[in-house]
């Protein structure tokens, strides 16, 4: 029996990765950046609102559930890829660590001053406050979170657009992971609608005591 006629296609290591036939590293990033591109609009508006917070409270409690299952997405990116580092996996060693100020001061500041300002944010609108200790760790969470996020965009904004445009496996995915973080924050959002007007109500009726 002869083999003239016949090939034998063997398989790259790569290919037979399931983790690169959906993007490997460059995947990671691609998701991370399109997951930092809408918070960076979502959170724009969100900041908008802090110029009349008493006027936009509800506007501002709104955005900031709708936010909340994106940002766990991109925590959830992040962690992977350092899990993955950390862990040994060829292809993210390669590509190698953040800078040790970025990896060791800047991200875990971020990642619990997002997860402080988050979570009291949740607790105000389910109590419905306006004042006492929450408020106060939630605005201390925001400024540690404004220079801890501040410093981590501006590193990491100039790397957006290449990262948006490298074509790499299963994109279908991850913009199906982002939409649905949107759809999950939208609606759980509108069903706190009742909560959040009230809580505007509370801040109104309060203002307008003040300014009698």
């Amino acid at each position: 029996m002869t083999t003239e006629g016949l090939s034998v296609t063997r398989k790259s290591p790569d290919a037979l990765d399931p983790a690169r036939r959906l993007g490997g590293s460059h995947g990671n990033e691609q998701l991370t950046a399109i997951v930092a591109t809408l918070l960076l609009v979502g959170l724009a508006v969100e900041g908008a609102t802090l110029l009349d917070l008493e006027r936009l409270l509800g506007v501002h409690a709104f955005v900031g559930i709708l936010l909340i299952p994106p940002v766990a997405l991109k925590l959830a990116s992040v962690a992977w890829r350092m899990g993955r580092f950390y862990l040994g996996a060829d292809e993210y060693v390669r590509r190698g660590p953040p800078h040790p100020f970025l990896r060791l001061v800047v991200a875990p500041a971020a990642v619990v001053s997002t997860i402080c300002l988050f979570a009291t944010g949740v607790a105000l609108l389910a109590s419905a406050r306006t004042g006492g200790p929450i408020v106060a760790l939630h605005k201390a969470s925001f400024v540690v979170w404004l220079g801890a996020v501040g410093v981590h965009v501006l590193v990491r904004v100039v790397r957006l657009p290449g990262a948006l445009r490298r074509r790499s496996p299963a994109l279908w995915l991850r913009l199906g992971l982002v939409s649905i973080s949107v759809v999950a924050g939208a609606a759980v959002a509108t069903m706190t609608l009742p909560a959040v007007d009230h809580l505007q109500d509370e801040v109104s009726a309060h203002v307008g005591v003040d300014g009698a």
